[in-house]
């Protein structure tokens, strides 16, 4: 839980400062950094919450309605974080300078702290991510998680900047959303961390986030081809995340 929490608050702090490095206005990275985040929650989706979460359920039926319920949030969540959760970056075009989007902190926190409450740490080598027992499983879905927050920290800090002109300022709102998902942790590993897999709980913050995650990574993928225009670096770095992912369901943590 400890390395759970620190790994999630640490990468989106780190990665605010990539606004020092890369200016918003040269998004080349940030585009390539998508295709790979995009192209790894997808695949985990795909080979680990989706078939897990519907194996540990008698009623696998009931755990689609779930999916669709994080699929449709997402949609409703990213009307007032307008995307930022993957890589958009509208400076000045939200709200005059000066104000906060609290509505687009908002959504981003609930947004983290779903994603962190799937990652409950039942200890003795049993960890419970919504399916499947096994430790392995923890770490494919706390890197996804991580991986995901790098651009959505670094369009979050741009955004920030430029409502408040002040990297200060910006660093300390920008901390709301870099609690959100050790909170989710915390929250999990506190209050749910006796119940099973099969329980009505877990699978439906299981199905929500692979909800979530679905809208997210396929929205990614097609924005990064827009027009189905082929660009050999991004199609690099979608098959670089496709790798990770499914490298990762062959190594024992």
């Amino acid at each position: 839980m400890i390395i759970a929490i620190l790994v999630l608050f640490l990468t989106v702090v780190f990665s605010s400062f990539l606004v020092k490095i890369f200016p918003p206005t040269n998004s080349r990275w940030l585009k390539m950094a998508l295709a790979f985040s995009g192209a790894y929650l997808f695949t985990i989706t795909i080979i680990h919450l989706l078939p897990d979460v519907l194996l540990a359920n008698e009623n696998p039926h009931a755990v689609g309605y779930w999916i669709l319920a994080g699929f449709f949030l997402q949609l409703v969540l990213e009307l007032f974080s307008h995307g930022v959760e993957h890589g958009h970056m509208h400076v000045h075009e939200h709200g005059r300078v000066g104000a906060l989007p609290f509505l687009l902190l908002g959504s981003l926190f609930v947004h983290s702290f779903l994603e962190g409450s799937i990652l409950v740490d039942a200890g003795q080598g049993q960890v419970h991510v919504g399916h499947v027992h096994e430790r392995n499983n923890f770490y494919v879905i706390l890197l996804g998680v991580a991986i995901h927050h790098i651009p959505a920290a670094f369009a979050l800090m741009s955004v920030l900047l430029s409502r408040l002109e002040s990297f200060k300022k910006a660093f300390l709102w920008l901390l709301i959303f870099a609690v959100g998902a050790p909170m989710g942790v915390v929250f999990s590993n506190t209050f749910l961390s006796g119940l099973t897999s099969e329980s009505l709980i877990y699978t439906a913050l299981t199905g929500i986030v692979a909800g979530n995650f679905l809208h997210i990574s396929t929205t990614i993928l097609f924005e990064t081809s827009p027009d189905h225009h082929f660009n050999r670096n991004k199609l690099i770095a979608t098959l670089l995340g496709l790798s990770l992912a499914i490298l990762s369901d062959f190594i024992h943590f």
